[in-house]
């Protein structure tokens, strides 16, 4: 094998295409409208049919997961870093907050048991 068949052989190579997610979406309901012939999409859009299959697997997927989410408000998420500042902070205030009232306690003792007239 010589260089320039070499050469040949990655121009022949197909490059990967990128499908955007509306693409994709478009490419599933054409295929399942029956109107067009699987084929003839598969060789209009440069795919093969283990690339469809899989793309009816994920809109499969996705509808799924978005139907099976239950109505109201969503669980905001915080990142784990965030959550380990809050966290710190938290425990910090509620140590502040156990030593308030237990000054509080003692300033109530003295306050009860002694006269204010000294």
């Amino acid at each position: 094998m010589s260089v320039s068949d070499d050469k040949n052989s990655q121009k022949e190579k197909k490059k990967r295409r990128f499908l955007s997610p509306e693409k994709k979406f478009q490419i599933y309901l054409e295929s399942q409208s029956g109107n067009t012939q699987v084929g003839e999409i598969l060789r209009r859009e440069g795919i093969y049919s283990t690339d469809l299959a899989r793309i009816r697997n994920q809109v499969k997927e996705g509808a799924l997961e978005r139907l099976s989410a239950r109505p109201g408000a969503k669980r905001k998420s915080v990142p784990q870093e965030n959550y380990e500042v809050l966290k710190r902070e938290l425990e910090e205030k509620e140590r502040a907050l156990a030593e308030q009232a237990v000054e509080l306690a003692i300033l109530r003792k003295k306050t009860n048991g002694g006269s204010w007239e000294r």
